[in-house]
């Protein structure tokens, strides 16, 4: 893990760059009973504590307010996001010589987490976004660093990850997706890709593609910019959540990009992808985790005033068991995506196994959390007035995305029964 000092500097360019906020964190203005149980400064440092609270300041203010209008209109935040940016969290666990933040994997957990309180759709596209800046800051040359990761990490230029393909989902190994080297200049790429996230909006997509025979050895990584002859996309996807975030189809037809482009070595790629996975588990367990405890604070501050039979509910015993369970859901995934996070943070041998049951736990508790929100609103909570309708649509699509839950099984259970 970082040390407290390799975070002050970090630290101080989002502490700085936050005072216009002048907004003190939601989590201190909820109910004292909530805030002791379900507290999720517990077990933080102080700088990692200082993270959270300005994260969760920034998401009240700036994004809180107007995340169900981008839900409702399908709105890409590109203005709100370059403002989080400017905070430090376009580049978060990238080098700083290249304009990164430099946070630790567990800090970058903390500010995915205090987003998605506000809006779970936004903050796992910023997820996306920084997977993609740290693949080239890790596995890029001097040149892509400095070429890419200042616009990055400003957010003047968006970045995404295609691996996906319409043939190719959980056995990303077997993908079609060609890129044929033509002599020392160039690789001509054909194929597709499905279900990319900024797909038609981002600058810079980092694509898995086939440069040598079947199976993962044959994989690499190349860099195609938006605008290259030869790049197309699909049309915009309607979707069930992740509404403030455009998905679409991504096409090669003949798309030549110089060899300069290649990230990492040839055959590389789906390592590449299988790092960039790890943390991308954990982000958005993350993200699962901020709109849990968000839809548990509302119904919380629901309960309470809500009558039936003359009574709050909240005075039910049936509403305070549900309550309970709320919380012991929320905790428990709180603890194991943290776990997960230092986990990366110290390169621990068994890292991949905890970012996948982190994902798992969380991402399945978290969408209960969010159901049972629901449920304990009643109607109310069924219209799109009230936001915990908008958590459960955003969450649902976590338990597929990053790897199934089912293929997260499977790493596990692999790694309990090695000899």
């Amino acid at each position: 893990m970082s040390s407290i000092k390799s975070l002050l500097r970090p630290v101080a360019k989002i502490r700085n760059a936050a005072l216009a906020i002048a907004l003190k964190p939601r989590i201190h203005s909820r109910g004292m009973s909530l805030a002791t149980v379900c507290e999720p400064l517990d077990g933080l440092g102080d700088e990692e504590a200082e993270i959270y609270s300005m994260a969760r300041a920034f998401a009240d203010k700036e994004m809180a307010p107007h995340a169900q209008e981008w839900d409702e209109k399908e709105v890409f935040p590109v203005g709100v996001m370059r403002q989080a940016a400017s905070l430090g969290f376009g580049a978060m666990y990238c080098d700083p010589t290249y304009g990164g933040t430099g946070l630790s994997r567990l800090a970058a957990s903390v500010v995915f987490e205090a987003l998605s309180t506000a809006d779970p759709s936004t903050a796992a596209f910023i997820s996306i976004h920084n997977m993609v800046a740290w693949m080239i800051s890790v596995y890029g040359t001097e040149e892509q660093k400095t070429k890419y990761l200042p616009s990055l990490s400003t957010m003047e230029k968006f970045g995404s990850y295609c691996l996906t393909e319409p043939n190719a989902g959980s056995d990303a190994a077997s993908l079609q997706t060609t890129a044929k080297r033509e002599g020392n200049e160039y690789y001509t790429l054909n194929g597709s890709k499905m279900f990319i996230s900024g797909g038609g909006d981002s600058d810079v997509y980092l694509v898995m593609c086939r440069t040598g025979g079947p199976g993962p050895k044959g994989i690499s990584c190349v860099l195609v910019e938006k605008g290259t002859p030869g790049l197309s996309f699909g049309q915009k996807e309607r979707k069930l959540g992740w509404n403030s975030q455009p998905t679409r189809a991504i096409m090669f037809d003949d798309c030549r990009v110089p060899v300069s482009n290649l990230i990492g070595t040839e055959g590389q790629g789906f390592n590449i992808a299988m790092h960039g996975l790890n943390g991308g588990r954990v982000n958005i367990a993350s993200c699962s985790l901020g709109g849990a405890s968000a839809a548990l604070e509302q119904t919380v501050d629901y309960v309470k005033v809500r009558k039936q039979f003359s009574t709050p509910i909240a005075s039910f015993q049936n509403t305070q068991f549900e309550l309970a369970e709320m919380a012991i859901k929320v905790n428990s995934s709180r603890l194991m995506v943290r776990t997960a996070a230092k986990m990366l943070d110290e390169k621990h041998p068994l890292a991949a196994a905890w970012c996948a049951q982190a994902k798992v736990h969380a991402t399945d508790s978290c969408y209960e959390v969010c159901d049972r929100a629901l449920q304990l609103h009643g109607g109310y909570g069924y219209i799109k007035s009230t936001k915990v309708q908008q958590y459960l649509r955003d969450l649902r699509v976590h338990k597929i995305l990053e790897g199934t839950n089912e293929v997260m099984k499977v790493i596990i259970s692999r790694e309990i029964l090695k000899d």
